[in-house]
């Protein structure tokens, strides 16, 4: 009889990410799970293949969804077919919907970097040198560009804005994530060089640097998962949301202190369980253990 809940771990080992090691950081943190669950691991192309036969499919360090934009399609709308668990569930409002959340929250005046994705609206936007036009479905900074405003502004030399998000270039001082399980703050860092994101220290957030993060936590409404909230220190000291990854938010765990990455690895295992328990799916065929004989026999 299976006494423990089998788990389908989507990562791509080995991309190339940019400052990120995604292999040796999915490889730590199964090995740790892997204390309290029956883990395999696949890459996130064979993963509509391989679910069935496990309790839930967890999403972690899989790559830019563009990359394999078909296979993640046909594995959400098997996953909804099957009642399949995903963790994080398909149901985020962020990044994992694309980036047009980033024109909600600019309507409806959160703390966001202001974002428009018309022509008719760029006056909506606070005037700047130059600009960033960026993909709806992008990530990595794949497809980004900068443009001064002239540039922008002049319709013979604009580029189609058809699937693009328009912002100002913000003058910041720095960048800041926040890492959440669930609902429940884990660590920060902090980038202080503004032209290397990825070269991060720890980060000791204030009240309100939180009460920036939770809002934007509370905003998508997942019950269970790993969250990161971006964000930018502005020259003038305020937070603005960068962009709020709810789908495979690469954790940093090879900077964060001890204690905190043992933390965080248990958090991740009890709102696993939690998942798990509560959240509806279909029923898995019991695993039993392959008979085992002794050498000679």
């Amino acid at each position: 009889m299976r006494e423990r809940s089998g788990i389908l771990f989507v990562t791509d080992l080995a991309y190339p990410a940019q400052g990120r090691r995604y292999g040796d950081e999915d490889v730590f943190l199964t090995s740790r799970l892997r204390e309290e669950f029956d883990l395999a691991l696949c890459h996130p192309r064979d993963a509509a293949a391989l679910m069935d036969g496990f309790d839930a499919v967890v999403i972690r360090n899989s790559g830019p969804v563009l990359h394999y934009r078909e296979q993640f399609d046909a594995f959400r709308r098997r996953a909804a077919e099957r009642g399949t668990r995903v963790y994080n569930p398909l149901t985020g409002r962020g990044d994992m919907a694309g980036k047009d959340y980033l024109l909600e929250l600019t309507a409806a005046g959160h703390p966001v970097i202001p974002t428009v994705d018309r022509p008719a609206d760029l006056h909506l936007l606070p005037p700047a040198e130059r600009y960033v036009v960026k993909p709806k479905a992008g990530a990595d900074s794949i497809g980004l560009s900068v443009l001064d405003r002239a540039q922008l502004t002049d319709p013979s030399t604009r580029p189609p804005l058809d699937g693009m998000l328009v912002q100002p270039l913000i003058d910041f001082r720095y960048e800041v994530s926040f890492y959440f399980v669930d609902d429940a703050f884990q660590y920060a860092l902090h980038a202080p060089d503004p032209a290397r994101r990825w070269e991060l220290t720890p980060y000791r957030p204030t009240g309100p640097d939180l009460d920036f993060a939770r809002r934007f936590i509370d905003w998508n409404t997942i019950e269970h998962g790993i969250q990161r909230v971006d964000a930018c220190r502005t020259a003038t000291g305020e937070l603005l949301l960068v962009e709020l990854e709810d789908l495979n938010p690469y954790l940093s765990l090879d900077v964060v202190p001890q204690p905190q990455r043992d933390a965080f690895v248990a958090a991740t295992a009890a709102s696993l369980h939690r998942f798990l328990r509560t959240a509806p799916g279909r029923a898995v065929p019991e695993r039993t253990a392959p008979e085992r004989t002794a050498p000679g026999e």
